[in-house]
C-alpha cells in the first residue's frame, strides 16, 4: 500500500517547501522507493497559465500539456519522474469538479458544502492513481492560516485519521530566523506555526527548520519541547550555494531516515548519492566559467525563468563550467548604441514569453548575435522573433511582424487554427480562451539529416513539450530560406516550424519548444549542453 507524506509550510512563503519536498523524494529514490509527488495549490484560477510571472513564477509543462505550479519542475529535475495532469491541482478545479457533480445531480438534492463534498474531491485527487508507488509526496501550498489553504489541511487531517498511522508521515516546514541585532535564532515563529497546525487537528511528526544560521543544540531542544516532537525530528535546515546539495544536506542532518521513522520503517535500505554528489562537485569546482546574457521582460522576478536557470547551469555542468547569467531587461534596448554590453556575451538567449512588450530590444539582441557570430539560442517566442529579424534584415521584408502584436500585410508569426494530435483536432482562433487553448505538451519533430540541431540529438525524431499560440507562417517558408535562414525541424506533416538555424554561424538556433522543461541536473538537455559549448570557444 502506498504511504503518503503530506509537506505543509508556516510562518512565511517561499521557504522551499518545492525544493524540500523533491528533495526527500530524491533520497526516498536513492534508497530504493519508488516515488510520485503532488502539489496542491490553494488559490482559485483553474491553473497558473494566465497568471502573470510577476505574481507566480513560470507555468511548468507536462508532457501530457498540463500547465502546472514551478514547483513541479523541482519534482521532475531532482526524481526524473514525469509529472501530470493528475499530479497538480488547484481550488479552482475542485469547486469546478464539484459544482459540475451538483448541476447533475450526484449528490442527490443534498446540501452541497465544503466539509465533506469538498474535503472528499481533495482527497479523491490525493489518492488516485498511485498503484505500485511506493510514497506519494503531497506539498500543500501556501502557509497554514490562510483561509484558502483550509480544505487542504483539513483533507490531509481526515486522511491522517482514515489511513493507518504507519502509512501518514506530516512534515511541516518552518523559519527560525536570526535576529542580526540579538545576535541569535528566534524559535517563536516556528512554535507559533506548529501551534496553528495542531489547532486544526494536525501534528506534525517532522520538522524542517528553515535558517541563515546553525541552531544551536538549546533551540533544536527548544523546538521540541514545545512543537511536542521528538530532538531527532527536528531537521536543520541552512542555506545552500546550491539547491543540489539539499539532499546530501537533508541525509546528513536525518531528514528521510526520521520520516521513514515516523512510518515504522526503521531499517531502510542502504542510501546511494553517487549521482548527486557527482553534481555538486560539478558546480563547486568548474574547470572554467561563461558569460550568457538572457534578453527577456520579467527580469525582475527570476523564478519567472526558473527552468531556464537551472537548464543553463545543467549545460554548465555537462561542460565543466560555471554559468554566469546576465539578466538584460529587452525593454531598456532601444538601439544599436546601449547594446554595447552584449559584446561582453559569450552566448545570448532569448527565452519564451507573450505580449509586444520588449520585442523590438529582442530583435537588436538577436540582429547583434547574427552579425557578430554570438552563438544565439531561441526559445519559444525567441525563435518567432529570431524568424522575424531574418525576414526583415535577411529577406528584406521590411514590415515583416508577428500578427499577435501587429496588423502588419507580411505576418511571418501568426496563429495556426488548427493542428492535430494524437489523432484528435484542435481547434483556436483570436476570440478562443486564453488558458488551455495553447498548443500545449509533447509533440513530435522531425529533424534535417546532417544538420547542426540533428547532430546535437544524434537523431532525427524528437519529442519536446510546448507551450505556444502562435507559429511561424510556412507560406514564407521558401523566401526565409532562400535568404539564409534553414527550417531543421519540422512537424510530421510538415506543416509546423520545429527548429530553425543559420548555416553561416558558429551556433543560432531557434526552437519553437521548451527544452529547458526536460533538463535534469544529471542529465543535461543535449541543446543546452551544445550551446554553453559553442560559447565557451567564443572570447569574452
Amino acid at each position: 500500500m502506498t504511504r503518503y507524506i503530506f509537506i505543509t509550510g508556516g510562518v512565511a512563503s517561499s521557504l522551499g517547501k518545492g525544493i524540500a519536498s523533491a528533495a526527500l523524494g530524491a533520497l526516498l529514490q536513492s534508497r530504493g522507493y519508488s516515488v510520485k509527488l503532488r502539489k496542491l495549490d490553494p488559490y482559485l484560477n483553474v491553473d497558473p497559465g494566465t497568471m502573470s510571472p510577476y505574481q507566480h513564477g513560470e507555468v511548468f509543462v507536462t508532457e501530457d500539456g498540463t500547465e502546472t505550479d514551478l514547483d513541479l519542475g523541482h519534482y521532475e529535475r531532482f526524481t526524473d519522474v514525469n509529472s501530470s495532469v493528475q499530479d497538480n491541482i488547484t481550488t479552482g478545479q475542485i469547486y469546478n469538479k464539484v459544482i459540475e457533480r451538483e448541476r447533475r445531480g450526484d449528490y442527490l438534492g443534498g446540501t452541497v458544502q465544503i466539509i465533506p463534498h469538498v474535503t472528499d474531491q481533495i482527497k479523491e485527487f490525493i489518492v488516485n492513481n498511485n498503484k505500485n508507488v511506493d510514497f506519494c509526496l503531497c506539498e500543500i501550498g501556501g502557509t497554514v492560516g490562510d483561509i484558502e489553504g483550509l480544505p487542504f489541511f483539513e483533507a490531509i487531517r481526515q486522511l491522517g485519521n482514515e489511513l493507518p498511522s504507519s502509512k501518514t508521515c506530516f512534515v511541516h516546514l518552518t523559519l527560525v530566523p536570526y535576529i542580526a541585532a540579538a545576535g541569535e535564532v528566534k524559535t517563536k515563529p516556528t512554535q507559533h506555526s506548529v501551534k496553528e497546525l495542531r489547532s486544526i487537528g494536525i501534528q506534525p511528526d517532522v520538522l524542517v527548520c528553515r535558517s541563515e544560521k546553525e541552531i544551536d543544540r538549546s533551540d533544536i531542544k527548544k523546538i521540541a519541547i514545545f512543537c511536542n516532537v521528538s530532538e531527532n525530528s527536528v531537521i536543520q535546515a541552512t542555506d545552500v550555494n546550491t539547491i543540489y546539495a539539499t539532499p546530501k544536506v537533508y541525509m546528513k542532518n536525518g531528514f528521510d531516515t526520521q520520516v521513514l521513522k515516523s512510518m515504522n520503517i526503521k531499517k531502510p535500505s542502504k542510501i546511494n548519492l553517487r549521482k548527486w554528489n557527482k553534481v555538486v562537485n560539478s558546480i563547486n569546482n568548474p574547470k572554467g566559467e561563461v558569460n550568457i546574457a538572457v534578453v527577456g521582460k520579467y527580469i525582475g522576478l527570476k523564478d519567472a525563468y526558473k527552468s531556464l536557470t537551472e537548464a543553463l547551469t545543467h549545460g554548465g555542468i555537462a561542460n565543466d563550467v560555471r554559468v554566469n547569467i546576465h539578466w538584460i531587461d529587452s525593454e531598456k534596448i532601444k538601439n544599436k548604441s546601449n547594446i554595447r554590453k552584449l559584446k561582453f556575451m559569450s552566448g545570448i538567449l532569448v527565452p519564451g514569453g507573450f505580449g509586444e512588450r520588449g520585442v523590438e530590444g529582442k530583435i537588436l539582441a538577436i540582429n547583434y548575435a547574427r552579425l557578430n557570430k554570438i552563438p544565439y539560442f531561441g526559445i519559444c517566442f525567441g525563435m518567432q522573433l529570431a524568424v522575424i529579424e531574418a525576414a526583415r534584415n535577411l529577406a528584406k521584408i521590411k514590415d515583416a511582424n508577428s500578427s499577435e502584436f501587429s496588423k502588419t500585410k507580411n505576418p511571418v508569426i501568426g496563429l495556426m487554427t488548427e493542428w492535430e494530435k494524437d489523432q484528435q483536432k484542435f481547434v483556436r482562433s483570436n476570440a478562443s480562451d486564453y488558458g488551455g487553448t495553447m498548443r500545449l505538451g509533447s509533440y513530435p519533430a522531425t529533424l534535417k539529416s546532417r544538420s547542426l540541431v540533428s547532430k546535437i540529438y544524434k537523431y532525427t525524431n524528437i519529442k519536446e513539450r510546448h507551450r505556444h499560440r502562435y507559429e511561424v507562417n510556412i507560406n514564407y517558408k521558401s523566401d526565409l530560406e532562400k535568404s539564409g535562414l534553414k527550417f531543421t525541424g519540422m512537424s510530421p506533416d510538415g506543416l509546423l516550424t520545429e527548429v530553425v538555424e543559420l548555416n553561416d554561424h558558429p551556433w543560432f538556433v531557434g526552437v519553437q519548444f521548451h527544452p529547458e522543461l526536460k533538463s535534469r541536473p544529471f542529465n543535461p538537455h543535449p541543446l543546452f549542453a551544445s550551446f554553453i559549448k559553442a560559447s565557451i570557444n567564443v572570447k569574452s
